[in-house]
Order: C-alpha cells, then sequence, then structure tokens
C-alpha cells in the first residue's frame, strides 16, 4: 500500500476530438433515419443554438454538441467552396 504522505499520479483518458466533418455526418445520417430534413434541422441548429433541432439518435445531440457552432459553419464552407472549384 502506498504511504499517504506521498504525491499520487492521476491521469485522466483523453477523449479523442471528433472533427466537424464526422460531426456533420453522423447527424445528416441520424436525422434522415429519423425522418427529418437534415438541411432543415443543422441550419436551426446552427443559427439558433437550440439543440433540440437534433434527434438524440445515434447520439446525435450529444455529438453535435461538442463541436462549436462556428466549426460547423468553417466545415460546410470549406466543403462547399471545394465542390464548387470542381465544376
Amino acid at each position: 500500500m502506498a504511504d499517504i504522505r506521498d504525491t499520487q499520479h492521476f491521469q485522466v483518458a483523453v477523449e479523442p476530438k471528433t472533427s466537424a466533418k464526422e460531426v456533420l455526418s453522423t447527424v445528416y445520417e441520424a436525422l434522415t433515419e429519423k425522418g427529418y430534413n437534415p438541411e432543415n434541422q443543422i441550419v436551426g441548429y446552427i443559427m439558433s443554438g437550440d439543440p433540440t433541432y437534433i434527434t438524440s439518435h445515434k447520439n446525435a445531440r450529444s455529438l453535435i454538441m461538442k463541436v462549436e457552432r462556428d466549426e460547423l459553419v468553417e466545415e460546410l464552407l470549406r466543403e462547399y467552396i471545394r465542390v464548387i472549384r470542381q465544376k
């Protein structure tokens, strides 16, 4: 048994960061499976910050709340620009 006077070492496991792209993909799929219009629901969430726009199916609501809304907008814009440049 360790001496109580010794400094104890405590290490917290760091949760891997999920990219905005992966989050959007998962949320889009979950919303589609539940019969929602994913574009409208995601825009509603980004504009208002209200997580109830996102279903809890497949843990989509808690997943999207782990990413800042401005990061979601940046990812959407990046992908949009990538697609229009390919045309």
